[in-house]
């Protein structure tokens, strides 16, 4: 199959636009446009006791979500019901989304000031969850710098249009059809993304430097006693009774990772920029981040969803994120995003998932500032392979 460039492709200078997708003349506010702020603006516009890190107020939050996870767990085992087993999977995978979320401040270094406690606390909480906490965390510090990045980046990296028309039908089928794309963190883990190269596993992927080698192996070393661990208790308890405990809500986890880190970078009603070469920076990149509401799950995990203001600036604690951005938002102006409100339950950002996965397939080859593209010949002949 050969995807042709839209006819609608118009290219200004060094970006490339899709004119079906902007509708709005170009007199109207280009989210592409080098912000009139600089990045210290912004800093000083936040005040200064949102990046005091409270190493007690951490824990609290720690053990508030080990608590409620534990008395799921006793929960469950004591109702061992049909009608009771979906509610105690959805909550308690949930809940695990949560402890990553933790576990995720302290890769950032903003659980405490204390690089030894962040790393113990790290390495228990994702460890727990199947997830290797420095593998992890190295490639996620990856993403931050280089966010918004067609090459560099690391989370959901944009196809290019020569990498995208490579890959057999039966592979963008998996990549762009819901669900799929909402299980794919533990495979990303073991062979990252298409066309980037290693695992969060091995210490001498790419992902890695000489020196970091030493903290990949022990959290590699934490994950596999987790592993063993889960394997021991299926073997004493049965392994249908673990998956029930553990494996289902493990996923329902992953499908949470998978889908909100997707809708921080992908499926706002406007298309957004990626950016490659001269035209790349820290702060362009980060504006091009995305809030979300997740309505009565924004508490639980942790107001993840404030996520420009925690791209911009990781270090600031979770719980200072909201009044943070509150404070940032006369200097962001139009950069920001207001973010659309939720009901209990945030059933209004699977529209914008569906719509991103049916529309934003590739980016274009070259050109410094580029749009998400799509192939209009996708779920055509899906299992065969492309010409």
């Amino acid at each position: 199959m050969v995807v042709k460039e839209p006819e609608s492709l118009l290219h200004v200078g060094n970006a490339v636009f899709d004119e079906k997708i902007h509708q709005q003349p170009y007199t109207h506010f280009d989210p592409s446009a080098p912000p009139p702020f600089k990045i210290a603006e912004i800093r000083a516009a936040i005040p200064k006791h949102c990046w005091v890190k409270n190493p007690w107020r951490s824990l609290s939050y720690l053990l508030r979500d080990f608590f409620i996870i534990t008395t799921f767990i006793a929960a469950a085992i004591h109702f061992n019901s049909w009608f009771f087993w979906p509610i105690y999977w959805v909550a308690q995978g949930t809940m695990f989304w949560a402890l990553f979320v933790l576990g995720h401040d302290c890769g950032h270094g903003s659980f405490s000031n204390s690089p030894k406690l962040n790393s113990f606390v790290g390495h228990i909480l994702h460890s727990s969850i199947l997830v290797p906490y420095h593998g992890w965390r190295i490639s996620h510090r990856t993403h931050h710098q280089n966010h918004g990045h067609v090459e560099k980046d690391e989370s959901w990296v944009p196809l290019t249009e020569k990498m995208y028309k490579n890959l057999d039908n039966m592979t963008k089928t998996m990549r762009f059809t819901s669900p799929f794309p909402i299980f794919a963190y533990p495979f990303y883990l073991w062979n990252r993304s298409p066309g980037k190269e290693g695992s969060h596993f091995n210490p001498y992927s790419q992902l890695f430097t000489p020196s970091e080698r030493k903290d990949v192996l022990t959290s590699t070393l934490c994950w596999g006693i987790m592993f063993c661990v889960l394997i021991y208790l299926s073997l004493i308890k049965g392994p249908i009774s673990m998956f029930k405990l553990y494996g289902v809500p493990y996923w329902i986890f992953i499908m949470w990772l998978d889908f909100v880190t997707y809708m921080h970078h992908h499926g706002y009603k406007q298309k957004l920029p990626w950016y490659r070469g001269k035209e790349w920076d820290y702060l362009r990149g980060g504006l091009t981040t995305v809030d979300r509401d997740y309505g009565w799950v924004n508490n639980i995990h942790h107001d993840i969803g404030t996520h420009v203001i925690h791209h911009l600036f990781p270090q600031i604690p979770h719980y200072h994120l909201v009044e943070a951005t509150q404070a940032a938002k006369p200097v962001l102006g139009n950069y920001y995003r207001e973010p659309e409100k939720s009901g209990p339950f945030p059933f209004h950002l699977l529209k914008y998932f569906q719509q991103s996965m049916s529309q934003d397939h590739f980016v274009s080859d070259s050109g410094d500032i580029v749009f998400y593209q799509t192939d209009p010949k996708l779920h055509e002949n899906t299992w065969t392979k492309s010409e």
